[in-house]
This record gives C-alpha cells, sequence and structure tokens, in this order.
C-alpha cells in the first residue's frame, strides 16, 4: 500500500472510531458546563439584538446580521447535553427537561426554527420584519425558560 493511502486510510478509521456522540465521550458535569457555556454566548449575540428589536437600543443592521450568525451556530449548540446522565448534576435544568423529552425537544426546535427565520429575515434588510422575528425568537427562548428552568 502507498503510504499517502496508508495514512488517509489510517485517519479515516480514527476519525470514524472518534465520531461518537458528545455524550458518550463526556461526563455529566462537564456536558452541563458546555450547554452552559452554549447558552451564556447565545445570551451575549441575542441581549443586544433583543434590545433593538424591543426598541431600547438604536437598530444596527450590520450588529444584528454578525450577531444573529452566531447565534445560528450557538441554537444548535446545547441540546447535546441534556443526557439522562446530566440529571442529578446541579444545573438550572427543572425535571420536566428529563420527563418530558418530547416536549423539550420541540421546544428546542421551535428555537432553532425562529432563529434560522431571523438569520434569512436580517438578509433582506426590512427592519420592521426584523425587529418582529426578534421577539418571535424572544418568545421561543423565554417559552422554553419558563417550562424547563429554574428562576434564578
Amino acid at each position: 500500500m502507498k503510504p499517502k493511502l496508508l495514512h488517509a486510510t489510517v485517519a479515516v478509521v480514527l476519525g470514524t472510531a472518534c465520531a461518537l456522540p458528545a455524550s458518550a465521550q463526556q461526563k455529566p458535569d462537564v456536558l452541563v458546563k458546555q450547554r452552559q457555556a452554549a447558552m451564556v454566548l447565545q445570551g451575549k449575540y441575542f441581549g443586544p439584538v433583543r434590545a433593538m428589536g424591543q426598541g431600547k437600543l438604536p437598530y444596527d443592521a450590520s450588529v444584528v446580521t454578525r450577531n444573529v450568525g452566531y447565534l445560528d451556530a450557538l441554537s444548535h449548540m446545547p441540546w447535546d447535553g441534556f443526557t439522562p446522565a446530566t440529571k442529578d448534576v446541579k444545573s438550572a435544568a427543572m425535571a420536566a427537561v428529563y420527563a418530558e423529552p418530547a416536549k423539550f425537544k420541540e421546544a428546542q426546535e421551535r428555537f432553532t426554527s425562529e432563529v434560522a427565520k431571523l438569520v434569512e429575515v436580517s438578509r433582506k434588510g426590512d427592519e420592521a420584519a426584523v425587529k418582529q422575528q426578534i421577539l418571535a425568537v424572544d418568545k421561543a427562548c423565554g417559552g422554553c425558560h419558563e417550562n424547563f428552568r429554574e428562576k434564578q
């Protein structure tokens, strides 16, 4: 076998072996810290956008476009950190996360869907439509917090 082909084959085999879900590779407390970090970053990038949507900050299309791009990626990140193994790790996650996984999954999908719509609307440049979609994202975010996050 040629050396380049051998190296490529070894890389594929190792890559496949290492491609386990994050939850299979990590300890529950690490998963909780990772999902919390993703949500903190969601707040960092959505906070100013939300304030613009509510009229508390002047609208800045370039900030919205940049921040919702980050938010789009971040909106997919925390969910694999909510495994049954994390149920007993201290966090703000309510028992409903684990008791009602279908409802929790629906809330996740609503949030990611509303964020994706915000990305699309923000590319078109219609400030009123963007602000309306910002409020839809905020509603999806808040709905999940009401049902699945302890008040802090």
